[in-house]
């Protein structure tokens, strides 16, 4: 399913070209975004302890093997029937599973498996007709998981067309300190609309990458994006019976997912910064071979790395109350709110998110002998090596007019 053509009040989900079905056995081993970021190694530092994440998006299957124990209560925003533990299409468990999933019972493992799953169920793509009859309920969901427990919210859904209200809600997420992060979608190859939430200033928007550190030809970009994250042959289950995963499963949902686990694990590791501060070390430490002042339209700031944050102790927090992409201030948090600021730190470099020229595409030098250039290697890890940009994506030099 794409962003493309999705109506006001029914949401899509940004997930894509789901394959044939993988037993349960060996699907950890189709995980290969865990051993390129050197995943065992960053659950020495972190797993995620202490924070929750709320997932807005079909529901959360709490039984399964991979979320047993994981998963807590959560809000229904959908006015049909059944709750936010009844997951009508699968794809809300699959994103659970890939931000908090133990990997018991040969389940998903999760990125922060430490981590905790507030499920918020809305109306997106196969819910029926009683919920597309409310009108655009998501920003009554961002809402709810505002007024979660949650210092994360991740959102793999998308639509071509303002939400309704969706504006505010992320605003009033924002004051109350939440980490907003949303795909972009996965239009690019059709007529690549802007998607929302991820266009909303407040929220971080995610593009996919392949296992080659490529943007993916279905990942939409903009000025919108703000950071890239493994969304190819990302497992994922194949429906809401649940009885068998799909290893090959691309979308910037499963990037959105991954970018969340991420965040929670660096969140968990320096529990008293604020949700400005985890995204500015995520941005600060990101891959990219291109200024930080002129971010890709592609792949944004660059690719996560959380191992530059955890295991080297790079980026700077910088102030606790100001968004480094909008460089404005977070209305309800004040400048004293969690960690102090830092002394070196500086958002002027950064354009607003609403910016829309200046943009590199990815498609730029492709050294490999520059650390930037490396998705996630770290300590001498066997680890992936990603090339930010290639000559295969050279068609993608053309900016983006307004």
């Amino acid at each position: 399913m794409t962003t493309v053509g999705a109506t006001l009040g029914t949401l899509a989900v940004v997930s894509v070209g789901l394959a044939p079905a993988s037993s349960a056995d060996d699907i950890q081993s189709q995980q290969w975004y865990l051993d390129a970021m050197n995943a065992q190694g960053l659950w020495k530092v972190s797993t995620g302890k202490g924070i929750s994440v709320a997932v807005v998006d079909t529901g959360v299957n709490p039984d399964t093997n991979s979320l047993k124990g994981q998963v807590l209560p959560g809000v229904d925003v959908t006015g049909t029937t059944g709750d936010e533990t009844d997951d009508y299409e699968g794809h809300g468990t699959s994103m659970a599973e890939l931000i908090a999933g133990t990997g018991s019972g040969d389940g998903l493992k999760g990125v922060a498996p430490g981590a905790k799953i507030i499920p918020i169920r809305t109306a997106l793509t196969g819910i029926g007709k009683k919920a597309e009859k409310q009108g655009d309920i998501s920003a009554k969901a961002i809402r709810a998981a505002a007024d979660s427990d949650a210092k994360i919210i991740s959102m793999s859904f998308g639509t071509d067309f303002p939400i309704d209200g969706g504006l505010e809600a992320v605003q009033y997420a924002q004051s109350k300190g939440k980490l907003l992060i949303a795909g972009v979608g996965n239009g690019a190859e059709d007529a690549n609309y802007i998607g929302y939430p991820a266009k909303y200033p407040g929220v971080v928007g995610v593009s996919a990458i392949d296992e080659n550190g490529e943007v993916a030809k279905f990942s939409e970009n903009g000025a919108y994006v703000d950071l890239a994250s493994p969304g190819v042959d990302v497992p994922t289950w194949c429906d809401k019976t649940f009885k068998s995963y799909c290893p090959q499963s691309n979308g910037t949902s499963q990037a959105t997912a991954i970018t969340s686990g991420a965040a929670a694990l660096i969140w968990s590791a320096h529990p008293k910064w604020t949700a400005n501060q985890v995204l500015r070390v995520m941005i600060d430490t990101a891959g990219r071979d291109w200024p930080k002042s002129t971010p890709s339209r592609y792949l944004g700031y660059g690719t996560i790395r959380p191992a530059q944050v955890l295991l080297k102790g790079k980026g700077d927090p910088g102030p606790a109350d100001v968004d480094p992409v909008t460089n404005k201030k977070t209305p309800g948090l004040s400048a004293g709110t969690g960690a102090l600021p830092s002394a070196s730190a500086s958002t002027s470099s950064q354009p607003p998110k609403s910016t829309s020229g200046g943009l590199t595409s990815a498609a730029g030098s492709s050294s490999t002998s520059s650390d930037d250039n490396t998705l996630w290697v770290v300590l001498g890890a066997v680890a992936a090596v990603v090339v930010i940009g290639g000559g295969g994506f050279a068609v993608f030099r053309a900016r983006r007019g307004n």
